[in-house]
This record gives structure tokens, C-alpha cells and sequence, in this order.
């Protein structure tokens, strides 16, 4: 495996992570002395529950900071995405990424696979030449100007942020995600402080937490670190946004990042470190579970969702989300198929790669990239209250229950989520409305760093920084429409767009099927 053979080519790490960390800080020749960026990831938090009693932490980081009020996951609107997109600032048009589960037949033939997994992330290297994820991440931008970079994560989703095996070999550099870590060795001191990854999630938010705060920054602190926590997504996926378990998973994530903030405390780091909080995507819940395959099969449509014949439908179901993989040639096969959900109850927007009437093309949402399918579909949405009395209610797909919670839609209720930054490069007590969005971290933070980068998709979030002499940029919203009439009615779809100078966020997007009045 190209990872285990990286690690082997490092042996006299793990001693040197035990003992004296500081000496490493000389390495970084262009990056300047005392300057560190964290970035936290809260996965699957919504804007609103943030307050003094769910979240007394980050609310008052939020005092001491900026908060932006209007904040973009990428669509879709799942955590391998937008962990990408967190850590290379680009769109999954050009990060490669466009989903939690893509089905990649030079990868696996017979099922979809996890785009984090990391044997699918070693075979995707293998047959691109190193460049399954497209684009540099952070941490390897870091390191390739001289810094060491710490990543962990409670999720697989941290085998995407840092991946570059071919970045320098920056001593004290450490991945750790879902209890697995490269270099290997560096794990034998966490598991020997705090036992092995806990099989709970309740719990492997905290060991990851100590692990980053205790271990991995004994001796001092890194130029970049990242901390992903797997709450409160987990378990709203169990149970719904605003179910007393999701409060409590929510209370869990502030008490770690209280964690992260009393270990800068102890640095005496707070003036010298910017804070990122972030969340990949927001949060719905199921109202109705659409088991798809069943229903286009009931139509006389040939599908499978695993071991494809050459003329079969792949239908790669992601949440609120699916994606449909055609076969060579079939125009004409997508063209019954894209009409076919037009007229039905459940479809939001549809996005097509081949130019269609009643769609909208993939580069509308920026997903056209290389393993892109033939047709992606987001489930309807509407902003009825669950049975917490949350709003944002969804259709999806035939893998959870109706009213358990999922996300992967364009419903603004999975498309806003949340950001706040505190720090010395950031305003103090500033709100903003102007759109910002995932993508925008990554330029945020090389420019925070001073370090080069190739150009990405997102802004500096100059708006927010103090000393920042720059006219605000241009920023505008805009809807878009398409819509195509059949015999027995009309389909209408929409997308709102934000733009801010040439950086596109996507709001939201639905869709319905309006009957003729005389078939009523």
C-alpha cells in the first residue's frame, strides 16, 4: 500500500513525537514563527443551535469573533465533500470528490465505494497518478512550505484531508482518523494514554479531542491543525435535529472544543492561534422514505444498486441525494428516465450531464468533474417542523427511516451551515451576512500562513480580517428556472445562487410537479 510504504520509510518518528516536538518549528522556513491555524469541523451542526445553553463554548468564541450568518455547504451537501472542499478550496468539479459514495468501476465494478475508505483512496492514487483528490489539501500545502501539520478525526473523512504521500517529510506530522494513524507508530503513545478508538461515537469525539490536545501537541503546536468531530451528525442520524440525544451530542462537540481551547491556554497560544469552527453541511429530517430502485423497476426500468450488467442503471443512493450511472450510448434511455422523475412526487432538482430540457446542466452546482454520473437527482424539500418542532423536512433515499434525520439535499436547511472565526487575524463581535461558504477556508488560511498556493475556487474572507485593505467585493443573488410541459401537467424547478466577486454559493434548489388543473 502506498501509505504503509511512506510509513515504513519513517521509523525514527515515534520517538521523536514523544519527546522534543519544538525543534521541529525550525523547519518552517517560510511559514512565520508563532503563527498557528486551527480548524475545527462540528459534523452535521445547524446554525440554530447554537446558543448559551446548547453550545456555551462556541457561543462565546462567537462573542470574541466573527459569525457568518450566511455560510454554504457545496452541494452535495455530505461530509466527504465538503471535507474536501474544507481542505482544498475548490468546488468537487475540480477537487474530484462529488459524493459520500460514487460508484467507480475502475475501483470496484460491482458497488459503490466510499471515497474515503483508504483502500479506495490507494487504488484511485494508483490508476491517477496521485491525484484521486485533485487538488492539494492544506495540511499538504503546510508541509510542502516547511510546516508541521497535525490532522485528526473521529471520521474516515480525515483519509481525504491529508493523503499527499509525496509531500516532504516533515518530522511530527501526524493523520489520525477513526482511531487509525499514519505514520503508524505515532499511535502506540494515544492508545497507551487512552486505550484503544472507542466503538462508541459518544466517545470518539473526546479520545480524538485528547489525543490532538494531549499527545500530538505535548510539546507544542503545529502551524496547522484540524480536529473533525463525528458530532452531532451521528447521531441525528439516529434520531432527528432537536432530539434531547442530538442536544446532548451537541453539548459533547462544545465540550471538546473547550477541550481545544484550554490546551491553548496552556501554550499561552490564544493570541498567536486563528480558530476556525465549521460545520460540513447541515441538517434534515426524513419525511418521507422513497425507495427508488423499487419504484423506477416497478416502471419497467432496468436498475441495479450493485453488480451492474452492461445495460443497467446504477443507482448510487446518498441521503437526499442519488445519483444515476447509464449506460454507453443511452440518450435516449436518460431521456425517459429524467422524465420520468420530472412527473413524480418526490424529485427536487435534476442535473444532467448532457444538456436536457426541465434541468439543469452539472456545472450549475459544480459537479461535472471527471467521475461524474449521467444524472444526479436531489430529493423535494419543504420547511415543515419535525417532531422537535424543527423546520426542514425531506424527501430520501431508501436508507434510513422516515423521521430519522439525513442530509445530501438542496434544502437550505442542509445547504447553510455554520462558521465562526476568532483570532488575531479576525474582527472581534462582527456578524456578517455577505455569502461565504466552505471553499473559502482554504484561501483564508494560506493566506493567514503567508504560503503559496495554486489558485482555488474560493475567497479570502477579507470582509471579517482586521487590516485587511480591500474594497468588499461585488455580491449579488440571483434564481435561476427550468421547466418542461408534459400532456398531464408542468415541471418546474428552481436554484438560487449567491455570488460574492467570482465565487458562486448555492442557497437552494427544488422542484415540483404542477398537474393540469382539468386532471385535479
Amino acid at each position: 500500500m502506498r501509505i504503509q510504504r511512506h510509513l515504513i520509510s519513517r521509523p525514527a518518528f515515534f520517538a521523536l513525537l514523544v519527546g522534543s516536538l519544538g525543534q521541529i518549528s525550525a523547519l518552517a522556513a517560510e511559514i512565520p514563527a508563532n503563527r498557528h491555524v486551527i480548524v475545527v469541523v462540528w459534523d452535521g451542526m445547524r446554525p440554530d443551535f447554537i446558543s448559551e445553553q446548547n453550545t456555551p463554548t462556541l457561543w462565546k468564541l462567537a462573542q470574541q469573533g466573527v459569525t457568518f450568518r450566511n455560510h454554504h455547504a457545496v452541494y452535495l451537501s455530505a461530509t466527504n465533500v465538503n471535507g474536501v472542499a474544507l481542505a482544498t478550496g475548490d468546488y468537487p468539479n475540480h477537487s474530484g470528490i462529488i459524493a459520500n459514495h460514487e460508484f467507480r468501476p475502475k475501483i470496484d465494478g460491482q458497488k459503490p465505494v466510499d471515497v474515503e475508505a483508504p483502500e479506495v483512496v490507494e487504488k484511485g492514487d494508483a490508476i491517477s497518478a496521485g491525484k484521486y483528490v485533485a487538488a492539494p489539501t492544506v495540511a499538504e500545502l503546510v508541509r510542502r512550505s516547511g510546516g508541521r501539520t497535525v490532522t485528526a478525526a473521529s471520521k474516515t473523512v480525515g483519509f481525504l484531508e491529508d493523503r499527499d504521500v509525496d509531500s516532504p517529510n516533515i518530522e511530527g506530522s501526524v493523520t489520525l482518523s477513526a482511531g487509525r494513524a499514519w505514520p503508524s507508530e505515532s499511535l502506540a503513545s494515544i492508545i497507551a494514554a487512552f486505550g484503544q478508538f472507542p466503538k462508541s461515537h459518544w466517545d470518539q469525539g473526546h479520545w480524538t479531542t485528547q489525543a490532538l490536545t494531549e499527545i500530538l501537541w505535548r510539546d507544542t503546536l503545529p502551524p496547522f491543525s484540524s480536529l473533525w468531530l463525528g458530532e452531532p451528525d451521528l447521531t441525528q442520524h439516529e434520531t432527528a435535529p432537536g432530539a434531547p440525544e442530538a442536544l446532548r451530542a451537541i453539548k459533547s462537540s462544545d465540550d471538546d472544543l473547550a477541550a481545544v481551547l484550554a490546551a491553548l491556554d496552556r501554550h499561552q497560544a490564544r493570541e498567536t492561534t486563528d480558530l476556525f469552527v465549521v460545520s460540513d453541511h447541515g441538517f434534515s429530517t426524513i419525511e418521507h422514505e422513497i425507495e427508488l430502485p423499487k419504484i423506477l423497476r416497478n416502471a419497467g426500468f432496468n436498475v441495479a444498486t450493485e453488480n451492474p450488467q452492461p445495460d443497467q442503471i446504477m443507482a448510487v443512493g446518498v441521503g437526499g441525494s442519488v445519483l444515476f450511472y447509464l449506460p454507453p450510448r443511452s440518450s435516449a434511455l436518460a431521456q425517459k428516465l429524467v422524465e420520468f422523475l420530472q412527473q413524480s412526487t418526490y424529485a427536487g432538482v435534476i442535473f444532467t450531464k448532457e444538456k436536457m430540457e426541465g434541468t439543469f446542466s452539472f456545472d450549475r452546482a459544480m459537479i461535472d468533474s471527471r467521475d461524474a454520473p449521467d444524472i444526479v437527482m436531489s430529493f423535494r424539500w419543504d420547511e415543515t417542523k419535525n417532531q422537535f418542532g424543527v423546520a426542514g423536512m425531506i424527501d430520501a433515499d431508501w436508507q434510513r427511516a422516515a423521521g430519522k434525520g439525513t442530509h445530501a439535499t438542496l434544502s437550505r436547511f442542509d445547504m447553510n451551515n455554520i462558521l465562526i472565526a476568532a483570532g488575531p487575524n479576525f474582527k472581534k463581535g462582527l456578524t456578517s451576512d455577505l455569502a461565504s461558504g466552505n471553499v473559502d477556508l482554504a484561501p483564508t488560511i494560506v493566506k493567514i500562513l503567508g504560503i503559496s498556493s495554486p489558485p482555488m475556487d474560493g475567497r479570502v474572507l477579507s470582509e471579517a480580517m482586521v487590516n485587511a485593505v480591500v474594497q468588499l467585493p461585488k455580491a449579488e443573488t440571483k434564481t435561476i428556472e427550468a421547466r418542461i410541459k408534459f400532456p398531464s401537467g408542468t415541471w418546474r424547478q428552481t436554484l438560487r445562487i449567491s455570488q460574492v466577486g467570482s465565487t458562486n454559493y448555492l442557497d437552494e434548489g427544488n422542484g415540483n410537479f404542477h398537474p393540469n388543473e382539468e386532471r385535479k
